[in-house]
C-alpha cells in the first residue's frame, strides 16, 4: 500500500464514530460490565452557586451549589436535550427524561467539577432515555464554585458560572 492510500485509510478510521472507552477514568466512577453506551452528549452551560451560612459552621460562610442549566448536544453540536436542577434532571427533546442518585465522585483537575457517576431512575415518558440505567459525567471544564469571596456581607448572593461536561448514558446489554 502506497502511502497516500494509507493516509487516506489512516484518516477514514480516525474519522469513526468510536465508542466512550472507560480507560483512564478512575475506578469509582465506571460503569459495571454489562452495560454499553446508549448517548453520547455534551452539556454546555452554567452552574449557579450562593452565599450561604455553612452548616454546623456558626458564624461561617460558603458557596452553596444551588444548580445547573445546560444544554445536552450530541457529537455533531446538534441539540438533543437539556439538564437542569435541583433534582439533577436530564431530559431529551423527545420528552423522556431520568433522575438519578450518586454514586460516587472522583477528582478531575484543578479548575473542574469533579468525576461523577449517577445511578439513573426508571425513565419518565418513553424515549431516549428509555433504559438508561447510568450516568457519567467526564471532560470536565469550569463548574467549580467561585473565587470570588463568600462572606456575612454578600450571604444571599449568587454567583454564575459556565462548565462544559460530556454526560454518557449507559444501558444494560
Amino acid at each position: 500500500m502506497n502511502a497516500k492510500a494509507l493516509f487516506c485509510v489512516t484518516c477514514l478510521l480516525a474519522a469513526a464514530p468510536t465508542a466512550f472507552a472507560q480507560t483512564g477514568l478512575p475506578d469509582s466512577i465506571k460503569v459495571p460490565d454489562g452495560h454499553k453506551v446508549a448517548m453520547e452528549t455534551t452539556g454546555v452551560g452554567e452552574i449557579t452557586y450562593e452565599c450561604r451560612d455553612k452548616a454546623n459552621a456558626a458564624g461561617q460562610t460558603e458557596w452553596f451549589f444551588v444548580g445547573p442549566k445546560a444544554v445536552l448536544n450530541d457529537r455533531n453540536g446538534q441539540q438533543v436535550g437539556s439538564y437542569f436542577g435541583p433534582p439533577a434532571t436530564w431530559q431529551a427533546k423527545d420528552g423522556s427524561k431520568v433522575t438519578g442518585t450518586q454514586l460516587a465522585v472522583a477528582p478531575s483537575s484543578p479548575g473542574n467539577l469533579p468525576y461523577q457517576l449517577v445511578k439513573a431512575n426508571p425513565a419518565e415518558g418513553k424515549g431516549a432515555m428509555s433504559g438508561v440505567a447510568y450516568i457519567q459525567r467526564v471532560a470536565l471544564k469550569g463548574g467549580v464554585a467561585p473565587s470570588t469571596e463568600c462572606t456575612a456581607a454578600n450571604k444571599g448572593k449568587q454567583a454564575v458560572v459556565k462548565y462544559q461536561a460530556d454526560y454518557i448514558f449507559w444501558a444494560a446489554n
